[in-house]
């Protein structure tokens, strides 16, 4: 349970109590020297073991004159207006409280010289991503964390805006930890078929609406690209699909689409064995666009259309494999020869491209997949990879994935790209070559997507392994749920 009390924090009686504090001079807080927390700064600062700094914190066990069982001071750094430095400090505490058996906690905004709703919200979504933990296939520890079951949050000021801020980061974080948790599982445990029961449920609990189609439902739909990689695996596919409708009959229609391969061992053109493991979240794209309609499901906008389409399948070697060299037909008939097996993902995503413009005719279309290696040499683990055939739509996706602290770097498309993937038997063929593999992977989906607008993000570099950061765990991240959600937040 989250409050946010319109005390004083000096009145707080639980377990801990967190202030935040600025750094420098000025902005050294709380700053008042009568103030009932300054006794206990006034000596590490002046022996300089506590400044304020990012990251710093200072745990002391406070004298009669406060009721809270714990004290800590946690730095902000100089508290310049970058709400992803109030992230990373929520992830901060998360993390320094996590030996400490704390179910009561306090937060202190009210000495920090910053816009109290803003802040609170990061700081919020920080803490509780921070305190993340996979453990459903563990036995019991008494080690692991203490549940907290009441945070207490005293603002200072613009209390009814940052209770606002607080509902808000609640269901950020836990579409970011709904992904994670998906991704998480291992193959045995998160299937094709469980990508449909998650969105049934959606549809039981909230106002959405669920389609599933089963393998008999994607070959009458002519849908190849899915069924070629199906092909060698004893489990059949499903093409789930969620649909939010609001009220408004003028309101756009936003398309996302997530690569949802639960287990990718390369087919007939078989990975290395080494890391192999890591394939089984192959499905990130997949978890992080149901994770976000589980967000609008919530929050139920009142400007925009949502659909969402996951193709999910595993990718297996077999007898019955889709081999290299065989010619495949896609859903909107285009004919594809398959070069490497391992190339799987825009097989899948190509059929839910087409399948999805054609059935909802969107306004615009995003899809997310953990698509190419090669995104990785070229970017990293520190930016998603971005394709768009659309300057305005870019510039939407981007701004969202700044304010998430999941930034993106835009490639180039064009023609030259395109030509790489020219067949002597087939219209396209699925691999364009070593070079610009992530370019030309993305060139191939673009012949789905016809003239809407739309927007590839390439998430193999970040959906694990992403930049470390006190709120980012080892393992999935999470990332792109959170920037979808704030992509629709703010949609005009």
């Amino acid at each position: 349970m989250i409050i946010v009390s319109t005390k004083n924090s000096g009145s707080f009686t639980g377990d801990l109590l967190v202030v935040l504090v600025g750094q420098g001079e000025k902005m050294v807080v709380p700053k008042e020297k009568d103030s009932i927390f300054y006794s206990y700064l006034d000596r590490p600062m002046k022996l300089k073991d506590f400044s304020g700094k990012k990251g710093e914190t200072y745990l002391v066990y406070p004298e009669p004159g406060l009721v809270c069982s714990r004290l800590l001071f946690v730095g902000v750094g100089e508290e310049k207006k970058d709400l992803e430095t109030m992230r990373v400090c929520g992830g901060t505490v998360a993390q320094a409280i996590t030996k400490l058996k704390v179910r009561h906690l306090g937060i202190s905004f009210e000495f920090l010289d910053i816009d109290g709703a803003p802040a609170g919200e990061r700081f919020t979504e920080g803490f509780l991503l921070g305190r993340y933990q996979f453990d459903r296939h563990k036995k019991a520890d008494e080690d692991t964390q203490t549940k907290i079951n009441k945070i207490s949050f005293f603002p200072g000021s613009d209390v009814a805006l940052f209770r606002q801020g607080i509902k808000r980061a609640e269901c950020a974080a836990k579409i970011g930890i709904v992904a994670r948790d998906m991704a998480n599982e291992p193959g045995n445990f998160w299937t094709a078929a469980d990508f449909g029961v998650f969105g049934a449920v959606l549809a039981q609990k909230y106002k959405v609406k669920t389609t599933i189609l089963g393998k008999k439902e994607c070959v009458r739909h002519n849908m190849g690209g899915l069924l070629a990689v199906n092909q060698g695996s004893t489990a059949e596919p499903r093409m789930v699909i969620v649909e939010y409708r609001c009220q408004n009959k003028k309101a756009p229609t936003l398309l996302l689409v997530g690569k949802g391969l639960t287990f990718d061992s390369g087919g007939i053109s078989l990975k290395p064995g080494a890391g192999m493991e890591e394939m089984k979240y192959d499905m990130c794209g997949g978890a992080a666009v149901l994770a976000a309609m589980l967000g609008v499901a919530e929050e139920q906008p009142k400007h925009i259309n949502v659909i969402a389409i996951v193709p999910a399948t595993d990718n297996m070697p077999s007898g019955n494999a889709v081999k290299p060299g065989d010619v495949i037909t896609c859903y909107n008939g285009k004919t594809v020869e398959v070069i490497n097996t391992d190339a799987e993902g825009r097989l899948i995503l190509a059929d839910a491209l087409a399948y999805g413009i054609e059935t909802y005719r969107p306004d615009a279309v995003i899809d997310l997949a953990t698509l190419t290696g090669a995104v990785i040499v070229g970017l990293g683990h520190h930016n998603t990879g971005l394709l768009s055939n659309d300057d305005a739509l870019t510039a939407k996706v981007a701004d969202a994935g700044k304010k998430c602290g999941e930034p993106v770097w835009r490639l180039p498309l064009g023609e030259e790209y395109t030509k790489q993937l020219k067949s002597p038997v087939a219209d396209l063929k699925n691999v364009g070559g070593k070079d610009g593999g992530t370019i030309t992977a993305a060139a191939f989906l673009q012949e789905f997507v016809a003239e809407t607008p739309w927007v590839h993000l390439d998430i193999a570099g970040t959906a694990w392994g992403f930049t470390e950061k006190s709120y980012i765990p080892k393992g999935p991240s999470g990332t792109g749920a959170r920037t979808l959600l704030e992509l629709i937040r703010s949609w005009t």
